[in-house]
């Protein structure tokens, strides 16, 4: 698969711990309404470490909660649905809140528009503010994060991957060229065909 790796490990480690350092001096005033919200799959293991960064470094211990929009996306049917929020309890309030949003990639701004969706359906915070591991460019919707691991312009036949422990076993940023590797497989495809054509 055509691919190129864009941060090691080590480089994800590193960010993280910058985006816990400017959160803090962002929100200095207002640490104790901190409140993490990962949209789910990978912004939740993101937030978990950014929470963990913070109480590391500052000693403050900033609530976690995951989020799955998947009933806000603008690309399939509407439900009728509340906010799917996973955590071990009730989700916290986050009235008069402080809202940090953590995503792994930030693309068009579609799936964060549809996670302030579920959060303002949820309850009214003072600010959400957004931190993302990655961004991209290529918006469609007027949104741009507040906190940024990497800015990585791209293009459009290209795909970035965001790839961690928790859910896939490793730490690694790649930028896979879907454009090449759909014409490899095609090469593939049509050679397997020739071989068969003259197997016969």
């Amino acid at each position: 698969m055509p691919q190129k790796v864009i941060m090691s490990p080590e480089d994800i480690r590193r960010t993280l711990v910058r985006i816990a350092h400017e959160i803090i001096e962002q929100n200095r005033k207002s640490v104790a309404q901190l409140v993490l919200i990962g949209i789910r799959t990978r912004g939740v293991p993101l937030a978990k470490r950014l929470a963990a960064n913070i109480k590391e470094l500052y000693g403050y211990t900033v609530p976690i909660v995951a989020l799955d929009i998947g009933p806000y996306r603008d690309d399939i049917p509407p439900l009728n649905v509340r906010p799917a929020f996973k955590n071990s309890g009730d989700p916290p309030s986050i009235e008069d809140k402080t809202v940090v949003l953590v995503d792994d990639v930030l693309y068009t701004g579609r799936s964060t528009r549809a996670a302030m969706d579920a959060i303002v359906d949820l309850g009214r915070p003072q600010s959400i503010q957004l931190a993302v591991l990655v961004d991209r460019g290529h918006r469609e919707l007027p949104i741009k994060p507040d906190f940024v691991g990497k800015n990585i312009p791209s293009a459009k036949h290209e795909e970035i991957q965001v790839r961690l422990v928790e859910t896939d076993g490793v730490d690694e940023v790649d930028v896979i060229d879907t454009a090449r590797e759909q014409a490899l497989r095609e090469k593939v495809s049509n050679l397997g065909r020739t071989y068969h054509g003259l197997s016969k």
